[in-house]
């Protein structure tokens, strides 16, 4: 059955709850780390702009990733610039927080809100992507189905 998506579930109301609950949590965290702290205004929008890439990269990649597995089309190259943009976000923080004066208590606290946003990022996009498959009517064709 190469090419048919998945039968989806709809994600229970908990699971979406807690999803949106982390990653607000994970931005707010982040946001109130960045108001608080001690660093020059271009450092503080260093950090953010990390923080928003890893985001959007990390959506992308759980959407292409979801988008192949469906048998819709991803090209290599796109899907391995998701990856490489998932990666130099994270490389981008860790060299960051690694020449940071900081100390280790506050770089272990922007990584983590960093890690965790980025988790629940994924979660939310692939709880918005399952409710909407639920939603759909079963005669809806997808674009598989299109192309054979």
């Amino acid at each position: 059955m190469a090419g048919q998506p998945a039968p989806s579930t709809k994600p229970t109301a908990a699971f979406v709850g807690a999803s949106w609950a982390v990653l607000l949590l994970g931005i707010v965290s982040f946001a109130v780390g960045l108001w608080n702290a001690t660093m020059t205004k271009s450092e503080k929008g260093f950090y953010a702009a990390v923080l928003v890439l890893g985001v959007f990269a990390a959506i992308s990649l759980q959407k292409s990733v979801r988008d192949r597995a469906e048998g819709l089309p991803v090209t290599a190259l796109y899907l391995g610039l998701s990856w490489s943009v998932v990666a130099l976000a994270m490389v981008m923080l860790a060299v960051g927080l690694w020449n940071s004066t900081m100390a280790l208590s506050e770089k272990g606290f922007y990584g983590l809100a960093f890690a965790m946003t980025l988790f629940a990022a994924v979660a939310v996009q692939k709880n918005v992507r399952d409710a909407v498959q639920f939603k759909a009517p079963a005669h809806v064709m997808t674009y598989s189905d299109h192309t054979a």
